[in-house]
């Protein structure tokens, strides 16, 4: 054992991520190196952050271009790539009417900027949360997040109500249509939220896909359905576009995909190109009346120029090597590589998504339609031995569905090298799983 790995089993608090068996040394474009020298494919993009590669060459001259300017200031003193990528995105990408942004570090603390406005601007603190979703760890954040983590971890905030997520492949209403049974879910969950709400509506908050519970795209009458809640209600809809924003889903955001404005747009992962930057973003309305009440949300972080020339580098790039066109290419060869697996194999139930966001669900029979945990465990662990990090989340509250998601540069080639690799884990895998069986 390494001493540096040593270091890490003594000296590291655990934290529920995967533990993978060496510690990691250098990235670069779709490829990671562990500490033995071994290169992987990376079809997560780090944690979905690395949307134009590894160390793309022009984020490594932003951090420079920020070494020789200021990493850091007073939070008062306003970079001036900051004012520069607040115009940037509010030219360039913002959807409607959003126009105001304020810059911070993780996709958590994005919501909990989100949720405060929210509730300073409409009074209320109750908040509407689509089941199978995640919007973060932290203290607000970790009470809207229905993925997984909610034990353990004492009395949530107050006011949270759930809409079951709309699942085409699991409907909560079978015999519907898709967009029929998507709508009865929401019907049903505003009646619920009616009878219980205190009057004291804030937010409707929602992933544009729903990534972590299963890569789950709803219908777009669903997400206008929920716009027009939103309105009924005097409250605020809220987009975390964490991993939909910036082209990773085909389009610049899922707001343009869906077609709706939120009010208020949580903007993380995808924007920062690996480096920790997060975005919340709004209308100048709403930012002048909560200005006037004395919005607060003020850390040793908010505006640092460091993260702002990255950024910038990012949507630079994104735009440069058109890589939100591309997106819609390289998934499309992916998705179809995946279909055609599918057809291989029985166990392969579902494949589903949108660009370069894609998920496939594992099933032990097509008709039963029960989730394989063994086997998407196994042939994930697999997969990694042969030199594929393929699969976000490992873990199986919300059914065996790999989330594969590589940068937008990812080539052909490589689409073809971790899909061989894919069959070939899987394969061995039917091979030792008992009562599942190839096609």
């Amino acid at each position: 054992m390494s001493a540096f790995l040593k270091a890490a089993e003594d000296h590291l608090v655990r934290y529920g991520g995967d533990a993978f068996p060496n510690l990691f040394t250098k990235a670069k474009g779709t490829v990671v190196t562990d500490s033995s020298g071994r290169e992987y494919l990376d079809f997560t993009s780090g944690q979905m952050c690395a949307t134009i590669g590894h160390n793309h060459p022009a984020i490594v001259a932003a951090v420079h271009r920020a070494g020789e300017k200021a990493f850091h200031f007073f939070s008062g003193m306003i970079p001036e790539s900051v004012a520069e990528l607040a115009q940037v995105l509010a030219d360039d990408w913002l959807p409607g009417d959003l126009s105001k942004t304020i810059f911070i570090n993780t996709g958590s603390e994005a919501t909990e900027v989100a949720l405060r406005m929210a509730k300073m601007y409409t009074g209320g603190y109750e908040v509407l949360a689509l089941g199978g979703s995640w919007h973060g760890i932290t203290g607000g954040a970790s009470s809207v997040s229905m993925a997984s983590d909610r034990k353990g971890y004492g009395v949530p905030a107050p006011g949270v109500f759930v809409i079951p997520e709309p699942n085409p492949y699991r409907p909560y209403f079978p015999g519907l249509d898709e967009e029929a049974a998507a709508l009865a879910n929401l019907d049903l969950a505003l009646k619920l939220y009616d009878m219980q709400s205190a009057g004291k509506g804030a937010a409707i908050i929602v992933e544009p896909v729903i990534s972590a519970g299963g890569v789950l795209v709803p219908p777009r009458a669903f997400m206008q359905a929920l716009r027009e809640a939103a309105d009924a209600r005097g409250m605020l809809l809220i987009f975390d576009e964490a991993q939909t924003a910036f082209g990773r889903i085909g389009t610049r955001t899922g707001a343009e995909y869906f077609d709706v404005v939120p009010d208020i747009m949580t903007m993380s992962k995808t924007l920062g190109g690996g480096l920790p930057l997060a975005a919340v973003s709004t209308t100048a309305a709403i930012e002048e009346d909560i200005h006037a009440k004395h919005f607060t949300y003020y850390t040793s972080h908010v505006s640092d120029p460091l993260t702002a020339e990255v950024g910038l580098a990012v949507l630079e790039v994104i735009a440069r090597e058109n890589l939100v066109a591309r997106a819609n290419e390289m998934g499309a060869y992916l998705r179809g590589r995946l279909e055609g697996l599918q057809q291989r194999y029985d166990v392969i139930g579902d494949v589903r998504g949108l660009g370069l966001l894609l998920g496939v669900e594992l099933v032990t029979d097509r008709e039963s339609r029960s989730p394989a945990h063994a086997l998407g465990a196994l042939t994930t662990r697999k997969c990694f031995e042969k030199g594929l990090s393929m699969n976000i989340r490992r873990r199986p509250e919300r059914g065996s569905v790999w989330r594969i998601a590589p940068p937008l540069t990812v080539s052909t080639d490589e689409i073809d090298q971790a899909v061989d690799i894919l069959e070939a884990a899987l394969r061995e895998s039917l091979h030792e799983t008992t009562g599942v069986q190839a096609a």
